[in-house]
């Protein structure tokens, strides 16, 4: 293992965030406060509670989820895209680093972009609704699973795309409403039960419903239910990324 090679990879990829800040940091930042404003103010009056927890503090979790998720896809497949669009993916395939070393570097950054981004906004939505997490390690475990899982799958979708449209393409039309339909502003119990079954198709209510446990120990699911269909999207994601490596596809286009 070429530690060096990961390390240079990492740090790289982690300074591009530094120099653009504002974009990274500060801009989901914003966007996730206003949706503790909006929803807070406008749903939070009509809804008290939900399952004996608050509205605005209800919602914490899936926002959380909601950044981690498209952040995490947006920071890998712009990291591997980029290299493809300017050339230089040819200097690092030319280099003495092996396809374990790429992903490892790549996905490690975008992933701990992701998390550090996770956390500022945990610590922003502290400063709206007083916040209780029951299990911190299996909060920081669901946060860390999920981040390197979505960052596999940015990846994957970097090496895919063809254009900067297509990066946005699954993000946008897939990721993002997935997300919104999978438990993040409500609990799928106050649904009709046809819509319930039909919601339990969708892999982000997994996500969310694990993360909303470890904070109120509340869950649409089973948080092992939770747990294994995590692991088993970070499986599949992995066999994807050794299958692209296996047969080349798309790196040099």
């Amino acid at each position: 293992m070429n530690l060096r090679a990961i390390r240079a990879i990492y740090i790289f990829e982690m300074a591009r965030t530094w120099r653009t800040i504002a974009q990274s940091i500060v801009s989901p930042v914003i966007s996730t406060s206003l949706y503790f404003v909006v929803f807070g103010a406008a749903i939070g009056s009509r809804i008290p509670e939900i399952e004996g927890v608050s509205y605005g503090a209800f919602i914490v979790p899936g926002l959380v989820m909601l950044t981690l998720l498209t952040q995490s896809i947006a920071n890998a497949s712009f990291g591997i895209y980029f290299p493809k669009f300017t050339g230089t993916i040819y200097e690092l395939l030319s280099a003495p680093v092996s396809y374990v070393e790429i992903v490892a570097g790549y996905v490690g950054a975008a992933a701990s972009k992701s998390i550090i981004l996770g956390l500022i906004i945990l610590a922003t939505a502290g400063l709206f609704v007083p916040l209780r997490i029951a299990h911190p390690l299996w909060m920081l475990a669901f946060l860390v699973l999920t981040a390197v899982t979505f960052s596999l799958f940015g990846f994957i979708i970097g090496i895919w795309a063809d254009g900067f449209e297509q990066l946005q393409f699954i993000p946008l039309l897939v990721i993002t409403p997935l997300t919104f339909l999978g438990g993040t502003f409500y609990s799928i119990s106050v649904l009709p039960p046809f819509w319930q079954t039909v919601t339990l198709f969708n892999p982000v209510v997994y996500l969310i419903s694990g993360f909303r446990w470890s904070f109120y120990e509340i869950a649409d699911v089973h948080i092992g239910v939770s747990l294994g269909m995590t692991f088993l999207f970070l499986i599949a994601c992995l066999a994807a990324v050794w299958w692209i490596f296996r047969t080349g596809y798309r790196l040099k286009t």
